[in-house]
């Protein structure tokens, strides 16, 4: 073989070891791509089942919430009722008021916690988790709670101004958690609602006066509930010992966090 032949033959042999080395390359740069390309999809797929996950777990806790606020309310109501019929059954007007309560208590309660267990059964449901009330809510709540027989006052200072439905909700809920925390743990003992309404934020604190008051027993869930409603729409919440008695204070702001980002 001549010289000129066998560097036909080493260039050829050369060229076909080339290309067969690029064919590999772009084959295994190709397994590489569909590679990151599934690993991002699961990724993406992982991401999407948490956030479902995250979404389906934030609704229960909204729900568990609602079904605290609305029973723990209606059966402290229910029960100073009682008490007070059983002191009131010489006198059959006060006996017939309290009898009458307890029963538009009992089904009220009854109406809500069976459209939150309608959530329960499907989520999906186009249905109001609660009826956003109207500052006349508070006013509501506050009459029944004193026709109950627990003491107990409403100052309102400033401007009521209309709030978001979520702020509407969280002050109403917080107030209503409040009087609930007083009728359990220090009953008869004056409690006093007032709604601040200032520039920016309406201010809500419910004190009662109980000398030797100190935190409410049990899980502690409510204090939670309350601090998470006045945080969820950009609020704050403290609780604890005053000078004479228990308060509890929260700051519901008249724009919402949505409000603020866009």
């Amino acid at each position: 073989m001549d010289v000129g032949t066998w560097l036909v033959v080493v260039t050829s042999a050369l060229l076909v070891i080339s290309y067969a080395v690029m064919v590999l390359l772009i084959l295994r740069a190709r397994k590489s791509r569909d590679q990151a390309q599934a690993d991002r999809s699961s990724a993406l797929n992982a991401e999407r089942e948490q956030i479902a996950s995250m979404a389906v777990a934030a609704e229960r806790n909204r729900i568990v919430r609602e079904m605290h606020d609305v029973i723990a309310h209606s059966l402290a109501i229910m029960i100073a009722q009682a008490d007070g019929g059983a002191y009131a059954a010489n006198d059959s007007d006060a006996a017939q008021r309290a009898f009458t309560n307890i029963a538009e208590t009992g089904r009220g309660a009854l109406s809500d916690t069976r459209r939150i267990l309608g959530l329960l059964r499907n989520p999906d449901a186009d249905v109001e988790l609660s009826p956003t009330p109207d500052e006349a809510g508070i006013d509501e709540l506050v009459q029944r709670t004193e026709e109950s027989g627990q003491p107990i006052s409403l100052i309102r200072v400033g401007e009521p101004v209309s709030l978001p439905s979520a702020s509407s909700l969280a002050l109403y809920r917080i107030c209503q958690e409040a009087i609930t925390n007083v009728m359990k743990h220090a009953p008869g003992t004056l409690c006093v609602v007032t709604e601040n309404w200032k520039t920016d934020a309406v201010v809500l604190t419910v004190t009662n006066d109980a000398v030797d008051a100190q935190p409410p027993g049990g899980t502690g869930q409510g204090l939670i509930g309350m601090r998470e409603r006045a945080e969820i729409v950009g609020g704050s919440f403290s609780a604890g010992p005053i000078e004479d008695g228990w308060r509890v204070r929260a700051v519901i702001p008249y724009a919402t966090l949505e409000d603020l980002d866009g």
